[in-house]
């Protein structure tokens, strides 16, 4: 369980870098930073997995590919598409707060599970991962609503509901990544990742090819720069190779109540992430808020510790 739990912090940290690129590429479009960053995934992938295709796909059935096709959809290519649009509208924290919700909606899926030890135990946990949220909501709207009065109300609002579709499609994710794993096991972590990057790869290009092609016009041009490509690169090397990796060998030691907490830690490193980028030190209920987010997760990996 040790292991599980530092597997998804070290995710977590990967996978919060996800949340600055948008604000680094701001020019460019949801559709392109969400296809650049796949087709990466997609190259890097097909690489990695060209010597071990030999003895793997004889192993796959129907089931597999038609899991693989949901999660790259869902997990991959339409929650950063939405994260995308969230972080461009209204910035980081208040996507990176709605995503930090995964948690408790992973964790009320994951106690009907068989080897879960059941809700009443967690309710402490789960009530400080929301507080926590609640703290982070509170100063991110009050601070920014004497300053953006005159900002489009529409674009905030599309905003935010980019964000909560993200959350959903996060947690459709972790919850169908755990429970196929979970019978899977002839199937190594690294293996299944790239087997997912693989999928979405394919799937980003053709979406690519038809929106991009020139003389189709399905979206305007991109002017593409070496960081928009430098990143592009970063981007399926580290969160889609390395933090898929590290998240599926996280799920593999884990229940789902607990696994699906560790999410906290991407929320906590994408504020962190998000300081540094703005050069200023958190606000003191910001630090609160950090303090109760991981509070609960430790408090829950404490809970699942007396019950061994």
């Amino acid at each position: 369980m040790v292991k599980g739990i530092i597997y998804g912090a070290l995710a977590g940290a990967v996978w919060g870098g996800v949340f600055l690129v948008p604000r680094w590429l701001g020019e460019f479009s949801p559709l392109a930073l969400m296809t650049g960053r796949y087709v990466a995934y997609g190259l890097v992938s097909l690489i990695l997995l060209l010597p071990l295709l030999g003895r793997l796909l004889p192993r796959l059935d129907q089931r597999d590919w038609q899991v693989l096709f949901w999660l790259s959809l869902s997990g991959n290519l339409l929650y950063y598409f939405l994260l995308v649009i969230a972080v461009q509208l209204v910035g980081v924290a208040p996507t990176s707060l709605m995503i930090g919700m995964v948690p408790v909606l992973v964790t009320l899926v994951g106690v009907r599970e068989h080897n879960a030890i059941g809700i009443r135990p967690l309710i402490w946990p789960l009530m400080s991962i929301i507080a926590g949220a609640l703290c982070i909501s509170y100063d991110v709207f009050a601070s920014e609503l004497s300053a953006d009065l005159a900002q489009d109300f529409s674009s905030k609002a599309l905003g935010l509901l980019a964000a909560f579709g993200a959350l959903l499609a996060w947690s459709y994710y972790a919850i169908a990544n755990a429970r196929h794993l979970s019978g899977r096991p002839d199937l190594s972590s690294h293996e299944w990742s790239l087997l997912t990057g693989l999928l979405t790869g394919v799937m980003a290009l053709l979406i690519a090819v038809l929106c991009f092609f020139p003389g189709l016009g399905l979206a305007p041009a991109e002017k593409w720069s070496p960081l928009f490509l430098l990143l592009m690169a970063a981007l399926a090397i580290g969160p889609s190779v390395l933090g898929t990796g590290l998240w599926n060998a996280a799920t593999r030691r884990l229940p789902l109540t607990l696994g699906g907490q560790l999410l906290i830690f991407e929320t906590v490193f994408a504020l962190v992430y998000g300081f540094a980028y703005e050069a200023r030190l958190p606000r003191l209920l910001e630090l609160l808020a950090i303090a109760l987010l991981l509070g609960g997760v430790l408090a829950s990996s404490w809970v699942h510790a007396k019950q061994k």
